[in-house]
């Protein structure tokens, strides 16, 4: 069975890669003409992490990501509010990472021209189209460089396309643009010293378009030196005009001027915002965007995957590893169903509703509810209470302790008792 893979980003690579685990092979199409190693950080949860650990990535993913041991909550002026432990210290058998997502993109490229082949991810080819019938699917590119049209045959299609997928626009040509919130997110990398002694990710602020978020994702390359520091600033102001690659794009330039205006009415004692914003060499503007829950993925031999099928507001820290998640489902169903048509009905019922769940608790700020109740009261929640919003959360996202240690594996055997690596 052969699969076509729309998206070379983090969940199209990541399909190609569980896909090959259960013995399929696939073929990436990206309509980038080269992938590059952009972006700003990303949290990967212990559920993702499980998974990426059974295809084989985990040392791989230890190399390039940094472990982050506790959650803390803190309000505008730096006050604590909330804190909970992280991956392996709140008892998961696996770490939470966070990573560049540029880095964590390459290491999955890498992986893939390595097991799959060298020309299993091809780029420059813009998707247009698809035809499918009872035998297969014929997917339509154009080839960004010479013009010219590229016709693939697969028995399978998934759109890992991202928040602006031509494949869920071709599945729903009535849906529309994205939704926006009003908020947009400024973010920046720099080098800076350990927040809150390190390996600790901040979210200061309330409500979605006042918040500050700031974590580690690199340790310095030499002794003395500064770790490196994602930050994400939200803002709330009139439309900026959508970046020039649509959604999904490099991101409208902010300026410094600009930064340090919007960051001049923060008093956060543990980090120097001033410095912070000098020492970014890019802070680009991102509008904060999800969709409307679908009532379908699977047309047939088609489907939907990553931020095609789900994209959300980032509260929780869950859509890359939702993301995750699906592509081990979904190789799991081909493996487990007679044919494909079933394996994607399959991959539909047992991942559609879980993550649309998801999508909606987002839209209500997710765990983030605490700060949000905080700040409406002007202090903490009780403890117990900020515990619960949390667990249910968790819950909801199939990503408590003992859900993310005790469930069965993804991992299909290969014929030869082993899994294919």
């Amino acid at each position: 069975m052969k699969v076509t893979v729309v998206g070379g980003g983090i969940a199209g690579l990541t399909c190609a890669l569980s896909l090959h685990a259960a013995g399929f092979p696939a073929r990436v199409y990206e309509g980038a003409r080269t992938v590059e190693a952009v972006g700003v950080g990303i949290n990967l949860l212990p559920h993702a992490v499980r998974e990426l650990a059974e295809l084989g990535l985990a040392g791989e993913l230890a190399f390039i990501a940094l472990p982050p041991h506790r959650l803390s909550y803190r309000d505008r002026t730096g006050g604590p509010v909330w804190e909970e432990p992280l991956g392996l210290t709140a008892g998961y058998r696996w770490p939470q990472y966070s990573v560049h997502r540029g880095h964590l993109q390459m290491m999955l490229l890498a992986a893939v021209r390595e097991r799959l082949g060298p020309d299993s991810v091809r780029t420059g080819l813009r998707f247009q189209r698809f035809e499918q019938s009872a035998d297969g699917v014929r997917s339509h590119f154009l080839d960004r460089a010479s013009g010219l049209p590229v016709v693939d045959d697969a028995d399978v299609l998934v759109g890992c396309d991202g928040v602006d997928s031509a494949v869920r626009a071709q599945l729903h040509p009535d849906e529309g643009a994205p939704n926006r919130n009003g908020v947009h997110m400024w973010r920046g990398v720099a080098r800076h010293p350990h927040v809150l002694g390190g390996r600790s990710i901040v979210v200061a602020g309330g409500t979605p378009g006042a918040k500050f978020v700031a974590y580690p994702i690199e340790d310095p390359a030499a002794e003395g030196g500064e770790p490196l520091l994602n930050w994400v600033l939200e803002v709330r102001h009139g439309p900026s005009g959508p970046p020039a690659d649509g959604p999904g794009g490099t991101g409208r330039r902010v300026t410094t001027a600009e930064a340090h205006a919007a960051l001049a009415s923060w008093d956060l004692p543990w980090i120097d915002l001033a410095a912070l914003v000098e020492r970014s060499p890019a802070i680009l503007e991102y509008p904060m965007l999800d969709r409307d829950p679908l009532p379908r993925w699977s047309f047939g031999r088609v489907t939907l995957l990553g931020d095609a099928a789900h994209p959300m507001f980032p509260m929780g820290m869950n859509g890359g590893s939702q993301s995750v998640v699906d592509t081990r489902v979904l190789a799991w169903c081909l493996a487990r169903e007679s044919g494909p048509v079933a394996a994607l009905r399959r991959y539909d019922g047992m991942r559609r509703e879980v993550v649309n769940a998801v999508v909606a608790a987002n839209r209500d700020l997710g765990p983030e509810e605490i700060i949000a109740r905080a700040a409406d009261r002007g202090g903490p929640l009780p403890t117990a209470h900020a515990d619960r919003i949390a667990h249910r959360y968790r819950e909801l996202a199939q990503a408590t302790v003992a859900q993310v240690n005790t469930h069965p594996s993804w991992t299909v055997p290969h014929p030869a008792g082993e899994p294919v690596r």
